[in-house]
């Protein structure tokens, strides 16, 4: 006997990926197609433990392997009734037939069995052959072991159990096909009956217990395993392969209420996918990530994972680049900053709705998200600089033509949502934030410093100030959206003191979605993942001592108005400038006269008209002139000290 070779002990069981308080989110099945989940008897409820080991085999803490007393019984009962009654294996006979997937009734196997038990029984202690029994236990389909058992049939884990449920786990082992309750109820009922008639009887259930356990429903399906943060799943698993459980930063809760919100938002579009990331930024660990509304939705392409898909982030770079100005001593927020054409080496950015304001705050030109004033930013801290910083972030941005460009400040490259939400928990935590993590018991690491306190605070207030979408309160949330070339993507990204929530909305293949705006399509979301996340907002940190907080005109000169680096090679800051109508406007004058407004100068003022006078002596800053008639027309403005300004226009 002690040369009884043994079958493999050490199974292979299902990878497990879970959540930071230990519950399931995903699991994988076997190489044979089973869900197997490693149990420790420890972890499951002990009055089914009671129950199994009273109903199948009530001397197993005392028999080596083989109950002889059993096996008598089982032979009498045999004899008297002309046919088998009762096995009399015990559960470490069992054990091992499951283990080397043997039969029951044949004297060969059932010797085997013998054999096996009782060299298991000197090899392993009284609960390794329990655990044993619980991890290979057959429970009908594809579900072995209790784990897997209590998921498939009641949708959670074996630590409690009520007293039918406990029968009905007792009994299923014994024939698992055929006593399954969503094709087999009747005897499925009559089996767990069974076990409750003779737990009543040895004093482990009351009889009013036992009848409740009766009366209470069958399951009637098997139930799904959970598939919660999939593609996050799939992910880790593939980074670790072999592990068998992984356990991850998420709550598995709020998982659950994320993905139900996007799945909510994207129901009435078919072809509309979506995805979110909401993370701690103090602590740098991820709460929850939702690549798609539904994994399995092909219409979407669920499968594709749009936390990790690189596109076009819009307008919500911009922070970075303001904050970047603010660091830089370029500009602070009261800062004026002009809001008119311009050229930079053929490149004439426009505002999103053409129109220009003239001079602004960087405030309101962030609030309105301008194009011209970040691409003046742009310029004068240069693209390489801003790419620099991206990375120091932990993003890893793509461009399509190599070297950065102005364009990037208005979205001009690629980027994935999970490196925006980086970025933006480093604005959120200060200007420099730990890298973000979504597996637990990671030590965190630092990202490179993006702004100083200050900027990042400045560009925190400015946001906070954005509107907020209708049913929202104002005022507590610093966030950005952003729409990208083609409305391909709509973004929406913000902060409170603690947390912070990334929403990417589109179509996974990168077509169109006619009318899609960040702020009209991803802020409501947005807004409602932050309900979601938590009752009440935590509130934003107040300015750091050093925050320089005043007025435009109290502001240091320099710092009064954004003038670029080189601006002792421009004209002056008082020089004449012509502010309407601006350069390459088109007007359709219908023989009313040309309105001119000026700014700066000195009167009095000459005006030309395609290189002639017709207007000299003039005091106001805005007057009328003749139209100069239909076509193309260069106006000049003249001072007083000889400085001028030119404007190209068309008349219709």
């Amino acid at each position: 006997m002690d040369r009884t070779d043994l079958p493999l002990t050490l199974t292979e069981t299902s990878t497990e990926v879970l959540d930071r308080n230990g519950k399931l989110l995903r699991a994988y099945p076997v190489g044979d197609g089973l869900w197997r989940l490693a149990v420790r008897s420890a972890d499951v409820d002990p009055r089914f433990l009671d129950m199994l080991l009273r109903y199948e085999d009530k001397r197993f803490r005392s028999h080596a392997g083989v109950d002889p007393i059993a096996l008598l019984r089982a032979a009498g009962q045999a004899l008297r009734n002309g046919r088998t009654v009762s096995g009399g294996s015990t559960l470490t006979m069992q054990v091992a037939r499951l283990l080397e997937d043997g039969t029951t009734g044949r004297w060969a196997g059932k010797l085997r069995q013998m054999r096996v038990a009782l060299a298991l029984e000197r090899r392993l202690s009284k609960d390794e052959i329990l655990t044993l029994y619980l991890t290979h236990a057959p429970y009908g389909g594809a579900a072995e072991g209790i784990r897997a058992a209590t998921y498939s049939w009641f949708g959670k884990e074996p630590t409690r159990l009520t007293p039918a449920e406990a029968a009905l786990l007792v009994a299923l082992p014994q024939s698992p096909e055929r006593r399954r309750p969503d094709r087999f109820p009747k005897a499925a009922s009559d089996a767990r009956d069974r076990v409750l008639e003779r737990m009543e009887r040895q004093g482990i259930l009351s009889a009013e217990q036992t009848e409740a356990a009766r009366r209470t429903p069958l399951p009637h399906q098997m139930a799904a395993f959970p598939r919660h943060a999939p593609h996050l799943a799939d992910r880790v698993t593939d980074q670790h392969p072999g592990k068998r459980q992984l356990r991850l930063t998420l709550d598995g809760a709020m998982q659950s209420r994320m993905q139900q919100l996007l799945a909510e938002a994207v129901r009435s579009s078919p072809r509309l996918s979506a995805a979110l990331i909401a993370a701690d930024h103090q602590t740098s660990e991820v709460l929850a990530l939702v690549g798609s509304p539904g994994y399995s939705d092909a219409t979407r392409r669920g499968f594709v994972d749009m936390t990790q898909a690189i596109r076009s982030p819009g307008s919500t770079l911009k922070p970075l680049i303001y904050g970047l100005a603010f660091d830089q001593g370029l500009a602070h927020p009261e800062t004026l900053i002009h809001d008119g054409p311009v050229n930079f080496a053929g490149y004439a950015p426009q505002n999103f709705d053409g129109e220009f304001r003239g001079d602004i705050t960087v405030r309101e030109a962030l609030q309105l998200s301008l194009n011209i004033p970040v691409v003046k930013l742009t310029q004068e801290l240069g693209p390489a600089r801003v790419m620099a910083s991206l990375r120091a972030s932990g993003a890893n941005p793509e461009l399509p033509g190599g070297a950065p460009g102005l364009a990037l400040s208005l979205g001009g490259l690629g980027i994935s949502l999970q490196d925006m939400v980086q970025l933006y928990a480093g604005l959120a935590a200060g200007g420099h934030g730990p890298r973000l993590r979504v597996m637990q018991g990671e030590a965190p690491q630092p990202a490179g410093r993006l702004t100083s306190p200050e900027a990042a605070w400045q560009v925190a207030d400015i946001l906070r100030g954005l509107p907020a979408p209708a049913g929202a309160r104002a005022g507590t949330l610093a966030y950005k959206t952003g729409t990208s070339y083609g409305h391909r993507d709509a973004w929406a990204i913000g902060w409170d003191g603690r947390h912070v929530i990334g929403v990417w909305m589109g179509r996974a293949d990168g077509t169109p979605v006619p009318g899609i705006f960040g702020g009209d399509l991803a802020a409501p979301v947005l807004f409602e993942a932050f309900g979601r996340l938590k009752p009440a907002l935590d509130p934003l940190p107040p300015p750091p001592p050093a925050t320089l907080i005043v007025s435009s005109a109290e502001l240091p000169q320099p710092l009064q108005r954004f003038r670029p680096r080189d601006a002792a090679f421009s004209a002056p800051a008082d020089a004449p400038e012509l502010i309407f109508p601006p350069e390459g406007a088109r007007l359709a004058l219908d023989g009313a006269g040309l309105t001119l407004k000026l700014r700066g100068g000195t009167a009095p003022f000459l005006v030309l008209a395609n290189g002639q006078p017709v207007l000299s002596g003039q005091r106001r800053r805005e007057f009328s002139l003749p139209s100069p008639g239909p076509g193309f027309s260069s106006l000049v403005i003249v001072d007083g000290a000889g400085r001028s300004d030119r404007v190209n226009l068309r008349i219709d």
